[in-house]
């Protein structure tokens, strides 16, 4: 008899220290710190992550930091899951944590993306084609590029102080995403000279006439920029919470999808989330694939959670 109490006594130790123990993993992993450095693509795919991840029982918010304030607070675990590395264009900023392992590459999220500078169409036309010929025309471009917050400028200022591309003296106007884009929309009503910042997807290669320019794959790649966009977390982010980590491994986008919501965030003026929330309804198919094998943070069906979060 006092072996069955021992034994008895036991097992319900065991049992309370993993109950202990699956509680402290759940409140560990209930609340998800995401961040993006203002561009509207990782605004709208983090929007949808955030979207996923409440139907789904979590807590979960974005922060918008400079790049150099987001990676240092990945690195000292403030931050848990970035969706948006683009390789090789951001090379520059994160390749360092990426070696040393306080950044870890969850899953490629798009493929066919680009990133480089561009012109007006109708300065395309007029010869400006490459890079290299930016210098040419010094005086109409007022010697200025215009690119997006500072800190996500590294390639070009370097290379400027490289001396590449013969844009010595020449300035790099640094704003923001939608000032940039606000300074194209005048350029172009003016017809005058800009070079700025550009890149797929964005519903500025719809809205407005550009051309991509050539003579930038030393520094941003070959094909304008070509990039993959790679979701990434902390270190050891996957293994504290695989359910998360399940959900992030299969969430994927595609071009389409993210013209297409990011239109929604900057010309009707929906929120990521609103805008995450649309395009999802819009496209119910995608659930499948991004909840496979998914649970709810108290271990529930989390297609079943989800959608009747987005009917609420």
């Amino acid at each position: 008899m006092k072996k069955i109490k021992q034994t008895l006594l036991r097992q319900t130790v065991l049992v309370a220290s993993l109950t202990t123990a699956t509680i402290s993993v759940a409140n560990e992993c209930q609340t998800v710190q995401l961040a993006e450095p203002g561009w509207t693509d990782l605004a709208f795919t983090s929007g949808v992550a955030q979207v996923l991840l409440k139907g789904l029982g979590y807590e979960a918010s974005v922060d918008i930091l400079g790049m150099s304030v987001m990676l240092e607070a990945m690195k000292n675990k403030d931050i848990d899951v970035m969706m948006g590395y683009w390789d090789p264009a951001m090379d520059t900023y994160i390749k360092s944590y990426i070696d040393e392992g306080s950044i870890e590459k969850v899953a490629v999220n798009l493929e066919g993306a680009k990133y480089t500078y561009a012109v007006p169409q109708y300065v395309y036309d007029a010869g400006v084609t490459d890079i290299n010929d930016l210098h040419k025309h010094a005086g109409k471009f007022k010697k200025k590029l215009y690119g997006l917050e500072p800190g996500s400028n590294n390639i070009i200022l370097d290379a400027i102080a490289a001396g590449k591309y013969n844009l010595e003296g020449w300035k790099v106007v640094e704003s923001s995403e939608q000032g940039m884009l606000a300074q194209l929309k005048r350029a172009e009503r003016r017809s005058e000279w800009i070079a700025f910042q550009a890149w797929e997807p964005h519903p500025m290669n719809v809205k407005f006439d550009i051309a991509y320019l050539t003579g930038t794959d030393d520094t941003y790649g070959p094909d304008f920029g070509g990039a993959t966009v790679h979701t990434t977390a902390r270190k050891g982010y996957l293994q504290a919470c695989p359910n998360v980590g399940r959900l992030l491994q299969n969430m994927t986008f595609t071009l389409d999808m993210e013209n297409v919501g990011m239109g929604y965030i900057l010309d009707d003026g929906m929120t990521p989330e609103e805008a995450a929330r649309t395009v999802i309804r819009a496209n119910p198919e995608v659930l499948n694939d991004w909840l496979k094998g998914v649970k709810t943070l108290q271990g529930g069906d989390g297609a079943a959670a989800v959608s009747g979060y987005l009917d609420s």
